[in-house]
């Protein structure tokens, strides 16, 4: 029923109606007690015993009472009267946006302002855990002095059921879920999850914004039909007309930024409505630098870094400087985007104990861009090299040999992270996109994702299904559990004894924190693995390892690093070279530029005698980390064991120019020199490198050499300092084995290799093609070896 003037609501007197809808009628009141007026909505009597609808208007109570922001509306109270509820608001003086939409689109400038207020409200609200749902210009504002207002969270979903009460309000929050299939909202501003009766979340209400934001623009609705099903059905599967050819004065900058939110599926969207008032106030023309804030702290003003790479988004994005954009969008065979590499993200705390946080962020960057096939990304071994580096990008770039780079900077305060990220074109250093993202630590996967995505957008290159799949991470993670995840890779790729144990333990207490979280199984399945070759038998360690890689596929099969981590030890441990193989193949599908899938499967092939298909292994893996130093040994390897010894010195020679100090490379251009008979060259490099860290393989191979050369008692003291050194500590059966073949005593040389066979040694993944094995081949205990490892005669 109507309420008269002069009725009296508790202290509240109405003056005069002010509108009607759905959760109710709203009027002009006069507060007797502090002599104001107010706005008054009221549930009409007739709709009081409905349980849902007096359920949903207390929510929409409690939901505003909850925020305090310039761009929402204020409730100042919550009452009841003769059973009838009603709540109080301030009283605005104004419009709502669809009545002034109906005089005709808005400036580009009035509706940027606009929308950047609307964001910003957005993004309070999201920030307490509370969703809209019914976005649209009959529920904004716009006040006389300039000011939009968000109205009616008569919708609104409370997504954080912890959120309790604020101080002073009359009503604790509740969660209030929403039934599968039940459609809330305004169809012509749904967001596709809605119309599909789905569960929403903030994204949603990013999507209506968008929708209200090309209408604001254009003075056209984004997505209408002859009836509601066509409606819903353009929402589902159709795009709005393009923005800039609608008005020509839009920017390209702006059209992307409407085009992001109207995206079909809420990971394509922006994360969060304060990264969408950021990328707002960019499209805007302003270039002054915005500070990180993060809720419930002062704000932390960017460093010079961050605030000279904001003013050059801003400049970029907007002014469109040298059609870099359109020129990018156009691609074609001379300016498509086919390959990049990630350069360190900087630190900027500046706390170089968070250095850790600010190199796995690279890596992991690295690794969800190079899930896509179309895009050769490089390795972090090659990425990391540049780390402090004065070179220039297109320097960078030859040496790398990639179209693209990405740069940028990682920010971690108390539990918020962010990145910001641009993308630089190699050949002319021109910079294409820029853009900063900000998320809670616990959400720091989808943030990563997010990014990597957003780079694949820009470049235009395609995209699969299953990659978009693959790159949609919704997953939440303790933040305390990424940490150390992070801190164990950062130990691992040390690649020492002291690294490996430091590994270990940050794993471990990775898995403590959150059990469910793949991504330190696989790096404990690494170390162990890593363990089992250099420092532990293989069968003490590489049990450890499957346990751990199983583990991680059980948690996420979709995991690159898993699969190779299995594949690894199903053929060097278990010698299930099937397995491995598909293992392999499967880790190298799910991300094309691993270069340490590509490494391995390498080393597979070799053990199954296919040394054509090993060299182009291996050189793909060099594609993807050119400047690693293991991978370009791997390189020199698949040479020697192709009898191809010049190129194989060649190729060691270029590793050595790398790292001078790789033991293992200086150690196989012994085995060269040896395969063509430079004896002394080859004892000298085991004289050189048995006193370093690579000291036991260095013995096996010197002794090996002294042997070969005649030198009897020079190769039985390295035996017997092995011996002595296999009382104190672990030592490998091979090097052993390789004394007494160079000895020439066949018999002790099996005896050897059976022992390391019984260890489960991963020694074997060369025998069947190393030139060392030569004098062996017509003994028939090798053709039984090999039988027995199940690999081909």
């Amino acid at each position: 029923m109507t309420l008269p003037s002069g009725s009296k609501l508790g202290p509240y007197e109405i003056v005069s109606p002010l509108g009607a809808g759905g959760m109710g009628e709203v009027y002009r009141a006069r507060d007797s007690r502090l002599k104001r007026d107010v706005a008054v909505k009221v549930l009409p009597a007739a709709f009081s015993a409905d349980v849902d609808r007096l359920r949903r208007f207390e929510q929409e109570a409690r939901a505003a009472s909850a925020l305090n922001h310039p761009n929402l509306l204020v409730v100042h109270d919550i009452g009841s009267h003769e059973g009838s509820p009603y709540v109080v608001y301030e009283l605005l003086e104004g419009k709502t946006l669809r009545e002034r939409l109906a005089e005709g689109s808005l400036s580009q400038r009035k509706a940027v302002d606009y929308a950047i207020q609307i964001a910003n409200g957005l993004a309070a609200a999201h920030e307490r855990g509370i969703v809209h749902r019914d976005l649209k210009p009959e529920n904004v504002f716009l006040t006389k002095d300039g000011s939009a207002k968000i109205l009616d969270f008569g919708l609104a979903k409370l997504t954080h059921p912890a959120i309790g009460a604020v101080e002073g309000s009359k009503a604790s929050t509740q969660n209030v879920p929403t039934e599968p299939g039940v459609v809330m909202g305004t169809i012509g501003y749904m967001s596709p999850e809605q119309v599909r009766g789905q569960p929403t979340d903030h994204r949603s209400d990013i999507f209506s914004f968008g929708a209200m934001l090309y209408e604001m623009l254009t003075g056209q609705r984004a997505f209408r039909g002859a009836t509601s099903a066509d409606t819903m059905s353009a929402i589902l599967k159709e795009e709005p007309p393009d923005l800039t050819r609608a008005r020509s004065d839009i920017p390209p900058a702006l059209a992307h930024v409407v085009r992001r939110c109207l995206e079909k599926s809420p990971a394509e969207r922006f994360q969060s409505a304060r990264d969408l008032g950021f990328a707002l106030t960019e499209a805007s023309g302003s270039s002054a630098p915005a500070p990180v804030r993060f809720p419930g702290r002062r704000p932390i003003l960017l460093p010079a870094f961050g605030a000279a790479l904001l003013a050059l988004v801003a400049v970029l994005l907007v002014a469109n400087l040298g059609g870099l954009r359109d020129r990018l969008r156009r691609g074609g065979a001379t300016s498509a985007i086919q390959s990049l590499a990630v350069l360190p993200l900087e630190n900027l705390s500046h706390d170089r104990e968070q250095e850790y946080f600010s190199d796995g962020m690279t890596e992991e960057l690295i690794t969800d861009l190079g899930k896509i096939r179309a895009l050769r990304v490089i390795s972090r071994t090659s990425a990391m090299r540049y780390k402090g580096t004065k070179k220039s990008v297109p320097e960078i770039a030859r040496e790398l040999n990639v179209d693209s780079v990405v740069e940028g900077s990682v920010l971690r305060a108390g539990d918020r992270v962010r990145i910001t990220a641009q993308l630089i074109r190699a050949s002319t250093d021109e910079h294409l996109w820029s853009e900063s993202y900000e998320r809670e630590a616990r959400d720091v996967l989808a943030l990563q994702s997010e990014v990597a995505r957003a780079i694949a957008r820009e470049i235009q290159v395609a995209v699969t299904s299953q990659e978009k799949s693959q790159l949609v991470s919704s997953r939440v993670v303790d933040p305390e559990a990424h940490r150390l995840y992070l801190l164990g890779r950062y130990y691992w790729n040390q690649r020492s004894a002291a690294g490996f144990q430091n590994a270990l333990q940050s794993f471990e207490q990775s898995i403590a924190k959150d059990p469910t979280y793949a991504a330190p199984y696989s790096g404990l399945a690494d170390t162990y693995a890593a363990l089992g070759f250099y420092l532990l038998p293989a069968r003490e360690a590489l049990p450890k390892a499957k346990v751990a890689a199983l583990k991680a596929l059980a948690l996420d099969g979709a995991l690159p690093e898993a699969h190779e981590s299995f594949g690894n030890i199903a053929g060097s441990y278990d010698r299930d070279w099937s397995t491995a193989e598909k293992e392999f193949r499967l880790s190298i599908e799910l991300n094309p530029s691993y270069a340490t899938a590509h490494h391995h499967y390498s080393l597979l092939l070799d053990a199954t005698g296919r040394l054509d298909q090993a060299l182009e292994e291996a050189k793909r893996a060099l594609e993807c980390d050119p400047l690693s130093p293991i991978v370009n040994n791997l390189l020199g390897l698949q040479y020697y064991l192709l009898r191809r010894y010049d190129e194989a010195i060649a190729q060691y020679r270029r590793t050595l120019e790398i790292d001078p100090n790789l033991g293992v490379s200086n150690i196989e251009l012994g085995f060269v020199y040896a395969a063509k008979g430079m004896l002394r060259e080859a004892i000298a490099v085991g004289e050189k490198y048995s006193a370093t860290a690579t000291a036991l393989r260095a013995r096996g191979a010197l002794g090996y050499f002294l042997g070969l050369s005649g030198d009897r008692d020079g190769a039985l003291r390295q035996l017997e300092g092995l011996q002595a050194l296999s009382q104190r500590q672990y030592v490998n059966p091979h090097h052993f084995y390789l004394i007494y073949l160079g000895l020439g005593e066949k018999d002790q040389a099996f005896a050897w290799l059976e022992k390391a066979y019984g260890e489960r040694s991963a020694i074997f993944q060369q025998f069947k093609t190393d030139p060392v094995n030569d004098p062996l081949r017509s003994d028939p205990r090798f053709a039984d070896l090999l039988r027995r490892l199940g690999l081909p005669p």
